[in-house]
């Protein structure tokens, strides 16, 4: 085993290439489709043998949250089987794991932020095979790190923001929910909070931590501070009339209010990820230019 390499599953996937791009000085090798597959759970051996990491970082799911709804054993197998694979490797090995959740797992019933022992109760797919997922992990006897984490996004890919920009150069009026709270996440500063924990953490005391963007907002409040920021390169603001879930409905059903709290992580590691807005006006200004 390698006492210094740190294995990323996620391919090409917002938080694996962010993870990859933060490396610095640190061996990190990320693995991803068709060489690490969790629909061919013999890719998962060969990929971990040939790496034989101290550390593996889990960032590869299922993540159509509307798609799990109709596609719902594609889900379960890429978060909770493939995870299994992955922890009973980890803990035949000797290595950690740092397994990133979602706030799906909760139902956004609370009216407040979430701490983690708080009651789960998922709406859909997603989130239960999410849960799943999370539970085989802390099952399986390894040196483990749930990471619960929310509406992610970076300057590359399928994301929230990017949508937003996207949708902004075709028309100059847009929707946006403005019922639904959450806690929006640079994948930049996530990488690096794991990279924080992969120094700090021994490998004792596994269990769930919070790690998401500071502050929280709704889906429409972050449209407005996205064309805000997108302002200063020239992108005309539209127009973002607020409406209520059910006049977007989707498949899935969303957690009205998913908020999490991250002090846990701040108490145990002393770490704390940068406001959501700070994440914001770097990832607009990386797409802008």
């Amino acid at each position: 085993m390698s006492e210094r390499t740190i294995l990323v599953t996620g391919g090409s996937g917002q938080v694996a290439s962010a993870l990859a791009a933060a490396a610095g000085t640190q061996d990190i090798r990320v693995v991803g489709r068709p060489g690490f597959d969790f629909d061919r759970p013999e890719t998962l051996r060969t990929a971990l043998d040939a790496v034989s990491p101290s550390l593996v970082v889990n960032a590869a799911a299922y993540t159509a949250v509307d798609k799990a709804e109709s596609e719902p054993e594609a889900a379960w197998r890429a978060n909770r089987d493939g995870p299994a694979a992955l922890a009973a490797w980890c803990a035949a090995h000797g290595a950690r794991l740092i397994h990133i959740s979602t706030d799906y797992v909760f139902d956004g019933l609370k009216g407040e932020p979430y701490v983690e022992d708080d009651a789960t109760g998922p709406t859909g797919v997603y989130g239960a095979s999410k849960l799943a997922g999370e539970a085989s992990v802390l099952a399986a006897g390894v040196p483990a790190l749930v990471l619960r984490t929310s509406w992610v996004y970076c300057a590359t890919g399928k994301n929230f923001v990017l949508t937003m920009l996207n949708a902004a150069r075709r028309t100059d009026r847009l929707r946006v929910v403005a019922d639904q709270r959450g806690c929006p996440t640079s994948a930049a500063d996530l990488a690096a909070a794991i990279l924080t924990l992969a120094d700090r953490w021994d490998g004792n005391d596994s269990g769930v931590l919070h790690a998401a963007g500071s502050g929280a907002t709704t889906w429409h409040g972050l449209a407005e501070t996205v064309f805000a920021r997108a302002e200063r390169h020239g992108l005309r603001r539209p127009t973002v009339e607020a409406i209520a879930t059910t006049d977007w409905p989707t498949p899935a059903h969303r957690p009205p209010d998913s908020r999490l709290d991250c002090s846990l992580l701040a108490r145990r590691f002393d770490l704390a990820l940068p406001h959501w807005e700070e994440g914001v006006a770097r990832v607009v200004d990386a797409a802008m230019t």
